[in-house]
């Protein structure tokens, strides 16, 4: 039992060694030329505007589902009045952010460790390599810039559509008009909630970058290990923006 303890120690301590010498080299790669502009921007286009619709729903709903809850709580203590700077506070410091980027792990972490895994093992990157192209500068920095770029962006714009959701679901769905409803929104907020929130997302980009470049690039195994990685990829970067949530809520409070 020890034996196979200690093995499992080494190997996620060998594991977070490797992971943190490829994120500190791809952070350094970011400077240093030659800079592909042109994958960067179809990388912007993929992360970011085919990834608005995925944020906006989300955004839309997790605001409604938190306005009801919280207006169905409220009303028992004759407190509808606070809901809207409630909600406001809620989304663009937590819900909007760990919500948000939960949803980019699966859709953009996927995508990235899918693709550089099949590009691995068809030997596609050692072809780059034996042309001396490297993979890093190439295939890893536009994904990581684009990743860190647009999520607070998508975030920024998810916050707005949240709200509206909010505003939505009281006056039109549930027919209870609140007077004032995007005033009493901006009452109770600070600018300090919204910069919390875009410091989260600018973590949580990073996070999914790098967790899936790195299980891309370190996939072996045929179209098995395309899979395996894949998924990883998704678990890993979740439970790095949870984790990483806690961290960063405690440093911002």
């Amino acid at each position: 039992m020890l034996s196979a303890l200690g093995s499992q120690v080494l190997a996620f301590t060998e594991s977070a060694g490797k992971f943190s010498i490829f994120t500190a080299r791809a952070m350094a790669a970011v400077v240093r030329p030659p800079f592909e502009l042109r994958e960067l921007m179809k990388q912007l286009e993929r992360i970011g505007v085919a990834s608005f619709p995925v944020v906006a729903v989300t955004c839309l709903f997790t605001g409604m589902v938190f306005t009801l809850q919280t207006y169905d709580g409220f009303a028992r203590f004759q407190a509808e009045s606070y809901v809207p700077g409630i909600l406001g506070v809620a989304l663009l410091r937590e819900l909007a952010p760990v919500i948000g980027g939960l949803m980019m792990a699966g859709r953009v972490g996927s995508a990235m460790a899918a693709e550089l895994g099949t590009m691995r093992v068809t030997r596609q990157i050692d072809a780059m390599e034996v042309m001396a192209t490297d993979p890093l500068q190439y295939l890893v920095v536009p994904r990581l810039l684009a990743t860190v770029v647009m999520l607070p962006l998508l975030i920024a714009m998810g916050d707005l559509i949240g709200i509206w959701g909010g505003w939505y679901l009281i006056n039109v769905v549930m027919d209870a008009p609140l007077p004032g409803f995007f005033d009493r929104v901006f009452e109770f907020l600070e600018p300090f909630d919204f910069w919390s929130g875009m410091i989260k997302s600018l973590f949580f980009g990073l996070i999914i970058a790098t967790v899936g470049c790195y299980k891309g690039l370190t996939t072996r195994g045929g179209a098995e290990g395309v899979g395996t990685n894949t998924t990883n990829a998704v678990v890993y970067a979740s439970l790095g923006i949870l984790v990483s949530d806690f961290f960063l809520t405690r440093m911002l409070t």
